[in-house]
């Protein structure tokens, strides 16, 4: 099975169109099969007390200000859509509510995220395995029970999903990465599992994923982690992104078939170099 790549885009747009099809080009030359972004409906997920507090950033003095500038709206969605239609990559975007998801199902998506956050909100996820498109699932922060009543979600549904194991600390450091759960995942619950990082170092943890038999990663872009944001220093920055992709990509060639034998180079070695004696 081929190695599904997504590039979360998540928020690292800063809602500026342009840094969002740059981040896009550079998605889709890397030979990513997907990009993703974040959507929220931001009176839906926060309080009214805490759109109101402080919060200095490009876009104002409060939270909501800071929230606001991050979305984007339905013109904009569609000019992405049409964008990754020109550009052959997939795309879709994270629900973290109820109408964002709606929101999102007005668009030809392939298929749909859900982030590690939602894993406690039953209406979405009932909504989400409704659309019957495969679903990633992100893992992170969640119990194995927790999973599992998930998992009891999309299979009553019939929909086709793959978990991807996660520990959601931003950045996160490397020894938390617990990648032997990758295993355990896809043992527990006869699935695919793929990995969603948040590291901030370019290859290790998705090289070791990957050999582990992780058949999804998905890593946060940027086009450069000293920008604004929560998300940028946890993220692969875009000059980097055609080294990371050929890299995991030959993991699974590199691994071979698990059967000893000869190769025709090795064949031709032996020839100029087997000594055998019997005695």
């Amino acid at each position: 099975m081929s190695l599904f790549l997504i590039a979360e885009v998540g928020i690292n747009h800063n809602g500026d169109m342009s840094i969002a099809k740059q981040l896009i080009d550079s998605a889709a030359d890397a030979g990513f099969d997907a990009v993703k972004f974040q959507k929220r409906t931001i009176d839906d997920v926060y309080t009214q007390e805490f759109l109101d507090a402080p919060r200095e950033s490009p876009w104002g003095t409060t939270q909501r200000a800071q929230k606001e500038g991050l979305e984007f709206t339905k013109d904009q969605y569609k000019e992405i859509s049409d964008y990754c239609a020109i550009k052959k990559i997939s795309w879709s975007a994270s629900a973290w509510d109820l109408r964002a998801q709606e929101f999102i199902n007005g668009f030809d998506c392939t298929f749909n995220k859900v982030a590690s956050p939602m894993l406690g909100h039953i209406p979405l996820l009932k909504l989400i395995a409704a659309t019957q498109k495969k679903a990633f699932i992100s893992t992170g922060m969640s119990t194995l029970e927790e999973i599992d009543r998930v998992v009891e979600i999309f299979q009553n549904a019939k929909c086709e999903f793959e978990l991807m194991h996660c520990n959601s600390t931003y950045p996160m450091k490397e020894e938390d990465a617990n990648l032997l759960c990758i295993p355990m995942l896809r043992e527990r619950y006869k699935v695919n599992v793929g990995y969603s990082g948040h590291e901030s170092s370019l290859l290790k943890v998705c090289a070791a994923a990957v050999a582990l038999g992780a058949t999804s990663i998905e890593r946060h872009i940027t086009l450069d982690r000293a920008m604004y944001g929560s998300d940028q220093a946890a993220s692969i920055e875009t000059s980097s992104l055609i080294g990371f992709v050929d890299a995991v990509r030959k993991i699974p060639a590199i691994l071979g078939s698990g059967s000893k034998t000869l190769t025709d180079s090795e064949k031709s070695a032996r020839e100029k170099l087997r000594i055998s004696k019997e005695s």
